[in-house]
């Protein structure tokens, strides 16, 4: 039976096909916002979760809260950095079947005062760090015949995000978007499953200072829901995309967004 053939038997419970017990995780960004709530969601079905960011005092404290996670102290700029993750995670935890590709940077800047390093870093973080991880993760997941890759993009990779101008970041999301369909076809048959999830505006750091009254009626004005979104409301497209749940979804961007991108 070839690994582009379903090899997992159709569970008695349909909830079962969500579980991920002994299965090695790694979350990039876990250090705050998001990528603490995906760890906490993965933890939740049984995954032993890496946590990766430049924060390690913050990864420390949620080892606390996460019994079998592990902490690894990373710089995604850097290309060591992501090749000793990986190396890193093999060693103290076994092979990755999981990747979600979550860390990522964006700053408010109109195109006429965005400079080169700024667009640079937002590549780099945003892309280049997914591009590579993937990469260093594949040989594993086609090792064991499975895994999941579940690239963090969003609705600015989708539609543009004027009046708020950051270019760098839309630049950089509509690249994850499309390089999630080509990893999705390169690898499917080799049993890795790549898709992405498009989150709408949901309290992070990167959405800190909207809270205040302008930004609140500019969601009002252009979302048939009108607020941001909370955390635990990506946990079921998370679970999806990252188990079997997902057997036979590849390459696809799942819109989280309170109907933003539906008008």
């Amino acid at each position: 039976m070839s690994t582009a053939e379903s090899t997992a038997p159709t569970p008695a419970n349909p909830l079962n096909a969500f579980r991920l017990d002994g299965r090695v995780a790694i979350v990039t960004g876990a250090s705050s916002g998001l990528g603490v709530q995906f760890a906490r969601t993965l933890h939740a079905v049984g995954a032993t979760v890496v946590l990766a960011a430049r924060r390690l005092d913050r990864l420390k404290a949620l080892v606390e809260e996460l019994p079998g996670s592990i902490a690894i102290a990373t710089d995604l700029t850097l290309a060591d950095d992501r090749e000793r993750l990986i190396a890193e995670t093999v060693r103290r935890v076994g092979p990755p079947r999981i990747l979600i590709n979550n860390a990522g940077v964006g700053h408010k800047v109109a195109v006429e005062d965005e400079d080169l390093d700024t667009f640079r870093t937002a590549m780099e973080i945003n892309v280049t760090a997914i591009w590579h991880l993937s990469k260093l993760c594949a040989p594993y997941m086609k090792e064991a015949g499975s895994g999941n890759i579940v690239n963090i993009a969003s609705i600015l990779g989708l539609v543009g995000s004027a009046p708020i101008k950051q270019a760098h970041y839309c630049a950089s999301k509509g690249a994850v978007i499309n390089l999630t369909r080509e990893l999705g076809m390169q690898w499917a048959r080799r049993g890795i499953r790549v898709n992405a999830i498009c989150p709408g505006w949901f309290p992070s750091e990167m959405t800190q200072g909207m809270d205040d009254e302008s930004s609140m009626n500019f969601m009002r004005a252009n979302s048939p829901l009108p607020r941001m979104g909370e955390l635990h409301e990506l946990d079921g497209a998370l679970l999806l995309l990252a188990s079997d749940a997902a057997s036979f979804m590849i390459g696809q961007h799942v819109v989280v967004d309170g109907g933003w991108t539906a008008r």
